[in-house]
């Protein structure tokens, strides 16, 4: 438990010491924030917001927990497949500041990074016992996936990573979101036992936490998809190895609600030839574009993110949970 609060403090410290070189730093390079044209009109505001901000909290979780935890093969593919996404989304954020438009690396291109990224983590887990079942929560149900379980592996990494990149849309939406989830993992990690995962999720937390103080609107630094798809695959990792596969979504229900609003609108877009079920997606931009502030918009997802890991949480203390 020691290692655990003394790689958040650390985790949390270097954040806020990096904040103040880094942020200019990245606005010397000129990397700033492009924005799409089709987006909220206030946002554009926001064009040349220096991104990749994720580096500062990716970076201080990985020496945070290298440092205090221990090194152990789970801890070094745990670090090693969130450095993965991170790098995906590092080049994914370079290609958009290059070329100054919204879209970076090509999508099919990306989704082969988070495939490889996700047989990686599954091949080093199994070698350390990791199981093929999984338990429905509440119901205690354990289903034995046998070879099916490695595509449930990288389902829930590349779900999570994308459902939380497409979360991202608001100063400090993601980043908080993340924080409670994380919180939540922290204590299933040490509910079981799990002294590796515990560092990680602390640590991360802590440092996604920090750089709030960057994020928080109106925004100082943008995570970008360096730190966006690195916390969805930190949560992926997380879901995997504690064997809690099946909550993540139940946890990280704001996560799937926004990128579900995504699907639907695009699905009925071209069901119905043209027409459009909200006002813009993700479900966070409906609400701009209905008249609410952002600080409003973020701080009522806040609100329904604590009210999922709280769902989570009851799950965990249900019998077979």
């Amino acid at each position: 438990m020691t290692a655990v609060v003394y790689a958040a403090l650390a985790a949390f410290a270097l954040v806020l010491a990096s904040g103040p070189v880094v942020i200019p730093a990245l606005r010397r390079l000129r990397v700033g924030q492009v924005i799409r044209q089709q987006g909220p009109a206030r946002h554009l505001a926001k064009a040349g917001t220096p991104t990749m901000g994720g580096l500062m909290f990716v970076g201080a979780c990985v020496l945070a927990s290298v440092w205090f935890g221990p090194r152990t093969p789970t801890l070094w593919v745990s670090l090693g497949v969130i450095l993965a996404y991170a790098a995906i989304g590092f080049a994914d954020d370079f290609a958009k500041v290059a070329r100054r438009r919204s879209l970076g690396l090509r999508a099919r291109t990306k989704l082969a990074g988070q495939v490889v990224a996700g047989l990686l983590l599954y091949a080093v887990a199994a070698r350390q016992g990791l199981g093929t079942w999984v338990e429905v929560p509440w119901f205690g149900y354990v289903i034995d996936l046998g070879p099916w379980y490695p595509l449930l592996v990288i389902l829930v990494l590349v779900a999570s990573a994308n459902a939380v990149n497409l979360t991202d849309g608001l100063d400090g939406l993601a980043a908080g979101s993340a924080v409670i989830a994380l919180a939540f993992y922290l204590l299933v990690a040490l509910q079981g036992g799990h002294a590796e995962l515990a560092v990680i999720s602390a640590s991360l937390a802590a440092a996604t936490a920090g750089f709030l103080f960057f994020n928080a609107h109106p925004a100082q630094v943008i995570m970008g998809d360096t730190g966006s798809l690195a916390l969805g695959a930190a949560l992926g990792v997380l879901a995997v190895l504690t064997k809690t596969e099946l909550l993540l979504p139940v946890v990280g229900g704001l996560f799937v609600i926004e990128a579900l609003s995504v699907i639907v609108q695009v699905g009925y877009f071209r069901l119905t030839g043209g027409r459009r079920l909200l006002k813009m997606s993700p479900l966070h931009h409906h609400f701009e574009l209905s008249g609410w502030s952002e600080q409003r918009v973020v701080s009522a997802f806040w609100a329904l993110s604590v009210l999922f890991a709280a769902l989570g949480f009851i799950s965990l203390r249900e019998p077979g949970g």
